[in-house]
């Protein structure tokens, strides 16, 4: 028989709830749903630039960071060109490339997890123009320092925008982190994608995104949807700006759970890398075939890929427990996939 899932820890969503003063915000909108949002969002766009300190002329918003990005490839992609990013990462690159005409270039990652910097820079040819970061990486939680951004955007040919794909940026810790918007400046082929959906716990809502120079910027707003931003997501958003110290401190309990998780692991024998994200990693030399099986038996949802890994979303403490449990007997020797037949 099936067995049920318990823990959904696969679409690395947050695992709480919208804040109350955020679900107050949606029901005021719910009651004037008659109504069309903002043709272009062009109040959200500026509540967004004030909270992060830019003129509103540096971002566009879009239906999650995933519409922000399809956005951009319509804006300076042309049938037959080249878009560049490490594999693996997020799902919807390749789909979005082949989407506006675009041949994907899929570079493998290093051994360690690790986006290769040289690798991207050297497929960046006369047919590249989008060239994908992630950063802190999905699904390995990598994160490229400032140091190692600067000199990439420095090599990177004018020709070739850079999509920074910063959708984790809130559960990044370390001291190297780079300052994307402070570079905008410089660098007028640069767009930073962030997104509401992980740390602010607005998946469900799709709102993302972009900060760029303004003639980037005002290319992509022209691929813009109208009505493209509904009025329940826009006053969630608006509210969850209002909520910033309160949401800050959900994402700093989400980064204790995944050093604690990682932590248990590590004492488990599993070899899991620290990550920069609201995930983990877990890759060879662990079992993560061994690993997948005790997951599902135990009922946690982990988003596995056969052969290479299982990204595994930090959860609330009971479903990070749940998984040390089902983990645990991997580490002790256990057969979890006899385990799984067990209660088949």
């Amino acid at each position: 028989m099936d067995i049920p899932v318990l823990h959904r820890l696969a679409l690395n969503e947050s695992p709480y709830p919208p804040l109350p003063s955020v679900r107050k915000a949606m029901r005021r909108a719910v009651a004037q749903a008659n109504r069309y949002p903002q043709f272009h969002p062009d109040l959200l766009t500026e509540r967004i630039a004030d909270w992060c300190g830019v003129a509103p002329d540096r971002v566009a918003v879009g239906s999650g960071s995933v519409g922000v990005a399809l956005q951009l490839l319509q804006a300076v992609v042309r049938r037959g060109d080249t878009v560049a990013y490490a594999w693996r990462t997020f799902d919807a690159y390749p789909l979005l490339t082949t989407m506006v005409g675009a041949q994907p270039v899929p570079v493998p990652l290093l051994p360690d997890g690790r986006q290769d910097l040289a690798a991207l820079l050297a497929v960046l040819d006369g047919r590249a123009r989008v060239v994908v970061l992630c950063n802190p990486h999905n699904p390995t939680g990598s994160l490229i320092t400032a140091d190692a951004l600067s000199a990439f955007l420095r090599q990177v040919p004018e020709h070739v925008t850079v999509l920074l794909d910063e959708a984790y940026i809130e559960f990044a810790r370390d001291t190297d982190l780079p300052d994307s918007p402070a570079l905008l400046g410089a660098q007028p082929n640069l767009l930073v994608l962030r997104t509401f959906s992980k740390a602010y716990g607005l998946a469900a809502l799709r709102v993302g995104y972009g900060l760029g120079s303004p003639d980037l910027v005002a290319r992509i707003r022209r691929q813009q949807l109208p009505f493209g931003i509904n009025a329940v997501a826009t006053a969630a958003v608006e509210a969850s700006l209002r909520a910033d110290d309160e949401l800050r401190r959900r994402v700093d309990t989400v980064v204790a759970e995944r050093e604690r998780l990682r932590c248990e692991l590590l004492g488990l024998g599993l070899h899991i890398r620290p990550s920069h994200a609201n995930s983990l990693w877990l890759t060879a030399p662990d079992p993560i075939e061994a690993c997948a099986a005790a997951l599902t038996a135990d009922g946690v949802a982990a988003r596995y890929y056969p052969g290479e890994g299982i990204r595994l979303t930090v959860g609330s403490r009971a479903a990070n427990d749940a998984v040390l449990a089902a983990l645990a007997g991997v580490g002790r020797g256990a057969n979890p996939v006899r385990r799984l037949a067990a209660r088949s």
